[in-house]
């Protein structure tokens, strides 16, 4: 549903709030509120129905609700004494009051008889539009996928912590699309057990990774292109490289591992603290609770903002339920790929924080030094998942544009065709 109130605009569907063509940061529970108040406004909406529809089987307090509903009044303008937007029906729950009135999706041919706006907003040259689509494995687990921009391919590994239709607004990840699609296709897929993909895969190794990103490029039928890896997904990407290296024609590793957080475990505290980890998220993954909040936002992004801490929470428990984030950590942790990464052959560029506190720098210098003619670029930051708008993370995208630049790698007229 997409429809206007005041000067906003709210998609329910693409998770959009929008004032003059311009997207607000509205954090996901946030939105979540204005898009259940908003599609039921012929009606008062009872807290309950609130808490079960927004944080469904997880357990939260009234205040919680509260603190979000007040953060909506904000977002729109509104506050608790004028209550032009939502109004608090006492003892019952909220309402929608403002008026709203259907809006035509962007393209869209106008109704017979409509007038044009007298002053028509400029289109927005970098507007980006994903396009999902799905596939099966071959143990028939469902994987999504999803494309934007327009150009050469550029395919990155899953990995951990994504929901392809909800990160696409998150502040964690937008900036991930826009930079990493320009002049090419972006191609990216939810793991085995989170986003949009199946949600309870028998198997989680990393066999199974590097089946599910066979299965992607198979569907796509890329021939031969440039390959990404983030985090674990640096692992997915090394040995799809040493098992298809006439495919892969560029190898880009952020922030990657030989060894997960067991495996190169050395001493009783270092598998103490993996173990720890493992702990937190059967405890707290599926709860607002703060301390959970600040111990993984702090690992990933400790120089982010606290709200982009706050956001990055909220799209971890949207990703996938306690149990899977449990399974898919427990397997990430004792990934050892000592073996295959002196065996990749193609051109490869590591980028890695030097102050990484998600992955130690080491394991970006021990890639390096293992991969021969691999390029190894330090980059000055200690956040895991870089953040827009610092030095580091417009350095990441002028090395990899650099290193793309020269990339011999064509498409061929099936790839023209599915990526267009």
């Amino acid at each position: 549903m997409r429809c206007s109130f005041g000067d906003l605009v709210i998609d329910t569907d693409r998770f959009l709030l929008e004032r003059g063509g311009t997207s607000l940061h509205v954090q996901p529970q946030v939105f979540d509120v204005l898009s259940h108040l908003v599609r039921n406004r012929e009606r008062v909406v009872p807290k309950t129905e609130l808490l079960d529809s927004i944080w469904g089987d997880r357990f939260v307090s009234e205040s919680t609700l509260t603190s979000r509903i007040k953060a909506a009044r904000r977002v729109v303008g509104d506050d608790g004494i004028s209550q032009t937007v939502i109004r608090t029906v006492h003892g019952r729950g909220y309402r929608w009051v403002a008026d709203v009135e259907p809006v035509a999706e962007p393209g869209a041919e106008p109704d017979a008889g409509s007038q044009p706006p007298t002053v028509p907003l400029p289109p927005d040259p970098r507007h980006l539009e994903q396009r999902i689509r799905f596939c099966h494995a071959s143990d028939g687990v469902r994987i999504a996928y999803a494309t934007v921009g327009e150009g050469p391919p550029l395919v990155r590994a899953a990995h951990w912590v994504t929901h392809l239709d909800y990160e696409w607004e998150s502040p964690v990840w937008r900036h991930w699309m826009d930079g990493l699609s320009r002049g090419r296709t972006f191609i990216r897929y939810d793991e085995r057990g989170c986003g949009l993909s199946d949600h309870d895969p028998e198997d989680v190794s990393l066999e199974a990774f590097v089946r599910d990103l066979e299965t992607v490029v198979d569907e796509l039928e890329l021939e031969r292109f440039p390959l990404m890896g983030l985090s674990q997904g640096g692992s997915v990407a090394m040995a799809y490289a040493v098992r298809h290296p006439e495919r892969v024609s560029r190898l880009i590793l952020v922030g990657a591992f030989v060894k997960g957080r067991v495996a190169r475990a050395t001493t009783p505290d270092e598998l103490r603290e993996a173990e720890l980890q493992g702990e937190l998220i059967r405890m707290g993954w599926g709860r607002d609770d703060p301390s959970f909040r600040l111990y993984f936002s702090s690992t990933f992004m400790p120089d982010a903002p606290p709200q982009l801490w706050s956001d990055f929470a909220a799209l971890m428990r949207r990703t996938t339920s306690a149990e899977n984030a449990l399974r898919l950590n427990n397997s990430f942790v004792a990934i050892d790929v000592t073996d295959l990464v002196g065996q990749i052959t193609v051109p490869t560029l590591i980028l890695h924080g030097r102050g990484d506190m998600r992955i130690p720098f080491s394991q970006g210098r021990e890639i390096a030094a293992r991969i021969r003619g691999s390029r190894l670029v330090p980059l000055d930051t200690r956040n895991h998942l870089l953040v827009a708008g610092e030095p580091a993370w417009e350095h990441l995208l002028e090395e990899i544009d650099a290193f793309l630049a020269d990339d011999e790698s064509s498409r061929s007229p099936r790839e023209v065709q599915i990526l267009s």
